[in-house]
């Protein structure tokens, strides 16, 4: 058989996702094909299927960004990889190296969005957009890690032993930057409107957690749990109306990372800024350099990502259900 199966999403709604059938490619000068092994979804991929509010593509594209494979083929001087190796794609193709170009922050060159994604069983790379997985992982783990596991690494790479870390939910960013930071031996506290979930956080590490919604001056119960000082860093996976007790939970000095725009309301008061003086910085996901210095950390400190639900490819549309029936503990991936 020359034919493999790949779902494409026609429009902004999960009626309009549909698996297709298609050509198997062979890869070209310094290219590399992978048969796809598991995908991850993550909470951007919602705005895909959200009607007239979402995010339209300009064609029929295959979804998702996350996914990893093995390589099967390689064209003539696709010299990084070797059949039979196990990759993941980067999640912005081009962004190789230092901060995010221009050409690469509009989106024209990242997986699911300008160019096809990896919720099909075949997927050509160019040899550059792709990086070997962690050899303690499996498929499915590595799956999950190019948007939420390097963002959150792209956050707290920085953090040293001895500091405190405040991060905001339990999503998928959430719990890759509670793994990271308590593998580079910080303390952390984390928060969420369920006790269900602080309870699995704790499991996974937290030293403290807090109920925001019985508690929604939390940055107080911060400020309380740090003698007063606040956090060193806070992972802020909400935004931006969570961003302003960020910055009043956070030290003199301190680094509020913003990786959250679930909640679009909100305000900044900048003399919070100024009065504090706190660095606030957007995260947008991360270069390959930075997705291999991760999965090198990964290795080293045998993490494993948190998998929530796992689906067959045949019931993707399933697994995007579960994705747009709230927020998930742990990864969705899709296998096959």
């Amino acid at each position: 058989m020359n034919t493999f199966k790949a779902y494409r999403l026609a429009g902004p709604s999960l009626e309009s996702l549909q698996q297709v059938t298609e050509t198997i490619p062979v890869p070209a000068a310094y290219e590399v094909l992978v048969r796809m092994r598991a995908a991850s979804l993550n909470y951007k991929d919602n705005f895909y299927l959200a009607g007239d509010q979402g995010i339209r593509l300009p064609r029929p594209t295959i979804p998702l960004s996350d996914g990893a494979g093995e390589v099967v083929a390689v064209g003539a001087g696709a010299g990084r990889f070797n059949v039979g190796d196990r990759v993941a794609g980067v999640f912005v193709q081009d962004w190789l190296y230092g901060p995010i170009a221009d050409h690469a922050a509009d989106s024209s060159t990242t997986l699911g969005h300008g160019i096809d994604g990896t919720l099909a069983e075949y997927r050509l790379f160019n040899q550059e957009g792709l990086v070997k997985l962690p050899e303690n992982l499996s498929f499915e783990e590595g799956a999950t890690l190019p948007c939420a596991a390097l963002t959150a690494w792209n956050a707290v790479r920085g953090v040293r032993a001895g500091q405190t870390v405040l991060i905001l939910g339990t999503g998928g960013v959430a719990l890759f930057a509670l793994q990271f930071a308590k593998a580079l031996g910080a303390r952390t506290i984390v928060t969420s409107s369920s006790d269900a979930k602080l309870a699995r956080a704790s499991e996974a590490g937290a030293d403290h957690v807090i109920n925001y919604q019985r508690d929604p001056d939390w940055h107080h119960a911060v400020r309380a749990l740090t003698s007063g000082h606040g956090v060193d860093h806070v992972v802020d996976a909400v935004g931006p109306d969570t961003l302003e007790r960020s910055i009043q939970a956070t030290r003199r000095e301190g680094v509020v990372h913003l990786v959250g725009l679930i909640n679009p309301a909100g305000r900044i008061d900048p003399m919070l800024i100024l009065g504090g003086t706190v660095t606030v910085r957007g995260v947008r996901v991360g270069s390959r350099e930075l997705f291999e210095e991760m999965n090198a950390f990964i290795a080293h400190k045998n993490l494993h990502p948190v998998i929530g639900h796992r689906f067959s490819f045949d019931d993707a549309k399933g697994a995007f259900e579960r994705q747009l029936s709230g927020p998930e503990f742990g990864k969705i991936v899709i296998t096959w």
